[in-house]
């Protein structure tokens, strides 16, 4: 049956009205699609502002106390635990619970005893005040006691002009024999300015202390009277330096002898010469748990910078973190080598991403810190022992691997279940834990190793204080400089020694000593040698 103009008219009105709908409702669905895109990207936005606003303003401490994370495990959430209804991740006990037992804690400890309120040590000078009438009268009086009031006094430092002589001698009724004259002690260089007192001092002022050189400068015209210009000072160093070289090379073997190091890098700016502007270097640092310290520098911070430090016949534990330059450098060092290389992670790091998404997802980051608040119990308790690495693997084995197992089922399952977008600080943390988890928990199979990188971070960080003072180190050649004497004074302060005494024997006593000899300026041998000594 044919339709009618009238019929055929309104059917082409209602196919157009029909595609303007369907137009409508494409626009209308990428609309919400880019709402949602939009309040996704927001919400993430407003997550790094966060922690951006924290880690600028907020305590940089990542320590929580554990009853407020039992607090904020009440509160219940969107996320639940993993296979269960329930907000909460630790109701529901059972064979598979998600509780752990609480830590003892210990009893409290009683108050040390007090110190005297001046060091015994100090030298005293005393000053005797009479009374104006017994100065007026002494035979009159007799002395029944007296009254002792004590200050802590200071004296600043001074500058000496040492002056050496050397008499010159001839032969008493003969001329002809040539005049005899003491030949100079042994020096650092002929003709130095600087004794190696002052070039100790320098070296501690600016690597212990943190004064830039330009400071130094100031205070020794200022307050002394003596101009000694930066470009010196830095000279002396770089003396100092070659001197300390058979030194830093002896503590960095002993670091490496131990088979196993904790690795961390950290940036450092230098002046580019010609460029006028500063480019970033790396302070490579090198711990032995237990002993020493060696720093290197390195302008880049790829995976090759690891080959001049590690030697390609070195073999053992690395523990870091998961920056891809490791797991590069150990496939390459395999690759050359038979040697074989084992990473190991660093729970800190894990932690510190749980610490950050605490705000978003409170309740089921307090349960894992509070996890993790458990592992850390029990690495206090052993350190407390004084526990060596056979017992610390047993009592990992039995006490902290069931934590550790809690820990990796509960953040695989949540990132499983795709709760949190993975570009979300909770997001990004559960990523890490898990996608670096055999790393991460390897330390319960070995002794050796530590629960996390933090003596390694510890080591670095004063070299993070002197950033903010000096900025920069000069140029390139001067990195390697700083990370030597960086080396000696960071293994001087591990072992408790006073940096300049340290620096000030060894520069003074090298000039007259053999390379045999090297071994007894370690700060290990030093330290030995002050105690039975004293």
């Amino acid at each position: 049956m044919e339709m009618t103009p009238r019929e055929i008219e309104l059917t082409q009105r209602l196919e157009k009205m029909e595609q303007v709908v369907a137009a409508l409702s494409a626009r209308l669905e990428a609309a919400l699609e880019e709402n949602q895109r939009l309040s996704t990207e927001n919400r993430l936005l407003r997550e790094k502002v966060d922690k951006l606003v924290r880690r600028v303003f907020g305590k940089s401490s990542e320590k929580l106390d554990a009853a407020q994370l039992e607090l904020l495990l009440q509160f219940p959430e969107e996320e639940t635990a993993p296979g269960k209804s329930s907000a909460s991740p630790c109701s529901s006990p059972g064979a598979d619970t998600w509780e752990a037992p609480l830590p003892q804690h210990p009893a409290p400890r009683s108050a040390p005893p007090r110190k005297p309120r001046l060091p015994e040590h100090l030298p005293v000078e005393e000053h005797l005040i009479e009374p104006d009438e017994v100065i007026a009268e002494p035979a009159a009086w007799r002395r029944i006691g007296e009254e002792v009031s004590e200050q802590l006094d200071y004296r600043p430092a001074r500058f000496l002009r040492r002056r050496t002589v050397r008499p010159k001698y001839v032969r008493r009724g003969d001329s002809e024999t040539p005049p005899v004259i003491a030949p100079l002690p042994p020096s650092l260089q002929d003709a130095c300015l600087a004794t190696p007192e002052l070039i100790a001092a320098v070296i501690t002022f600016k690597f212990c202390d943190h004064l830039p050189l330009y400071r130094l400068e100031q205070i020794f015209r200022t307050r002394h009277g003596v101009s000694i210009p930066r470009q010196t000072m830095c000279r002396w160093m770089a003396l100092a330096a070659f001197w300390l070289r058979p030194v830093y090379e002896e503590i960095k073997t002993t670091v490496l002898d131990g088979h196993c190091v904790q690795v961390d890098e950290t940036p450092v700016k230098y002046l580019s010469p010609g460029n006028g502007s500063t480019l970033t270097g790396y302070l490579w640092t090198v711990h032995r748990p237990g002993g020493d310290t060696f720093f290197t520098w390195h302008t880049g911070r790829a995976a090759p910078c690891l080959d001049s430090i590690i030697p390609d016949d070195w073999w053992g534990l690395m523990q870091c973190d998961c920056y891809s330059a490791y797991p590069a450098f150990v496939r390459q060092h395999a690759e050359r080598t038979d040697a074989v290389i084992v990473l190991a992670g660093c729970m800190a790091h894990a932690r510190r991403n749980f610490v950050d998404a605490l705000p978003q997802a409170t309740s089921a980051c307090a349960f894992i810190l509070r996890q993790m608040q458990h592992l850390y119990a029990i690495e206090a308790r052993l350190r407390r022992q004084h526990a060596g690495p056979a017992l610390r693997g047993a009592v990992r084995q039995a006490e902290s691997r069931p934590i550790l197992q809690r820990i990796h089922r509960w953040c695989a399952q949540l990132k499983e279940r795709r709760v949190h977008l993975p570009q979300s600080n909770m997001g990004k943390a559960l990523g890490y834990l898990v996608g670096n988890w055999e790393q991460i928990s390897r330390y319960i199979d070995d002794g050796r190793l530590e629960i996390d990188n933090n003596l390694v971070e510890n080591a670095i960080r004063p070299t993070a204080i002197g950033k903010k003072n000096w900025l920069f180190i000069g140029n390139e050649m001067s990195g390697e400089t700083s990370a030597m004497l960086y080396t000696l004074i960071e293994s001087a302060r591990r072992r408790g020694l006073d940096p300049y005494a340290y620096l000030r024997d060894a520069l003074s006593r090298l000039p007259r000593m053999t390379i045999t000899q090297i071994s007894e300026l370690l700060p290990a041998a030093w330290a030995a040698a002050q105690k039975r000594a004293a």
